[in-house]
């Protein structure tokens, strides 16, 4: 179900503001109900938090040049708590906002399951992720990976046949790398393209590990082949079981130094993998599971006005935050504030600028 065009470009315009990131884009929707009215609070919302200047959205020309050269790429827009927007992504904190689809959105439907691992892979590492995703993707499971060289590859080609998802870490106009661009192009015809940022932008080191959360958050499990001791890899990985995802690896010769990382997430607990039988022995009880759809329910009951909240208030519970991080939780409960209260201040702030989000969900000011 596709969205009014209008309504498209609102949520793009509220993703690309600047201070929005997805957890921010999250409160902000549960707050107001729709990107629209979200939009026209930004800049009294900024400026009570204490910015300057106003925050100033995302122009309306951008947002229609971003949608125009995504459709020209043959792509359209999958957005939170739309029904069309994959519910286990949906139900993740952090989950973006807005994801650029080319290809076959269907295929999002089937389980799925993430093949990550080393660049530099061996020929060992390539065969066996071969193997077990060409059995894996003829069994019904939906490989995801992120279109790297090596190991992402491989697991790529060896689903293509059955359809693969491919998640870019840059814009959907750039191939990367440049040896990837014919298996990118086939992955558009045969599978699914996504990517969380505009399409022209170019490929940056800092964006492949925030692309790799989507990679984890989208499957019932990952599976890790060949992974050194600070390999990407191992990011996606850790986003697993932050998700409560199933965290496997392959194991390798402790000779290897591509098998470090790898062998390590072994000793930490990760399953043990040989055969995708292995795999689908794990994740067979995930699947036949009944789904519980994590999806955002539609923000029909959205309050009509947010809370009111006088100067004293917002003054002294800045008063209790400092620049040590501190959960959310803790806040309220020293604050005795009602928690929509509490919430919308830490808007405020976070618009301003003066909020920063620590690992494991803790706030502190700057």
């Amino acid at each position: 179900m596709s969205l009014p065009l209008n309504e498209q470009l609102a949520y793009l315009r509220l993703a690309r503001t600047e201070k929005i990131g997805p957890v921010t884009f999250q409160r902000l929707m549960r707050l107001y109900g729709d990107s629209e009215r979200a939009l026209e609070a930004l800049p009294e919302l900024s400026a009570r938090g204490g910015r300057s200047r106003p925050l100033k959205a995302y122009s309306l020309a951008k947002a229609k040049q971003e949608y125009s050269d995504t459709q020209k790429l043959g792509g359209h827009y999958l957005i939170w708590s739309t029904p069309d927007y994959p519910s286990a992504l949906a139900a993740l904190p952090d989950a973006p906002p807005v994801i650029a689809a080319h290809g076959h959105a269907h295929l999002l439907e089937r389980p799925m399951v993430a093949m990550v691992g080393a660049r530099n892979a061996s020929a060992a590492a390539l065969k066996i992720t071969h193997q077990i995703a060409e059995t894996l993707s003829a069994s019904g499971m939906m490989i995801v990976s992120g279109l790297a060289r090596g190991v992402d590859g491989a697991a790529h080609r060896a689903a293509l046949s059955q359809g693969t998802i491919a998640v870019l870490g840059n814009g959907a106009a750039h191939a990367y790398p440049r040896e990837n661009a014919e298996l990118q192009a086939q992955i558009i015809e045969q599978g699914l393209l996504l990517a969380e940022n505009p399409p022209d932008t170019a490929p940056q080191a800092s964006l492949f590990p925030r692309r790799n959360r989507i990679i984890s958050g989208l499957s019932l499990g990952v599976i890790v082949v060949e992974a050194a001791r600070r390999s990407g890899s191992l990011i996606t990985a850790r986003f697993a079981g932050e998700q409560g995802r199933e965290v496997m690896a392959v194991p390798g010769s402790p000779l290897d130094a591509r098998c470090l990382g790898s062998n390590n997430l072994l000793r930490d607990g990760a399953s043990l993998i040989e055969t995708a039988e292995d795999v689908m022995g794990l994740l067979r009880p995930l699947i036949e599971r009944p789904e519980m759809d994590a999806r955002p329910k539609a923000f029909l009951s959205a309050p009509s006005a947010p809370p009111s909240i006088d100067d004293a208030d917002r003054q002294a519970l800045i008063e209790l935050m400092g620049p040590v991080p501190m959960s959310v939780d803790a806040l309220i409960e020293q604050s005795k504030m009602p928690v929509p209260q509490v919430h919308l201040i830490l808007l405020e702030l976070d618009l301003a600028g003066r909020l920063t989000q620590e690992p494991g969900g803790k706030i502190c000011l700057i």
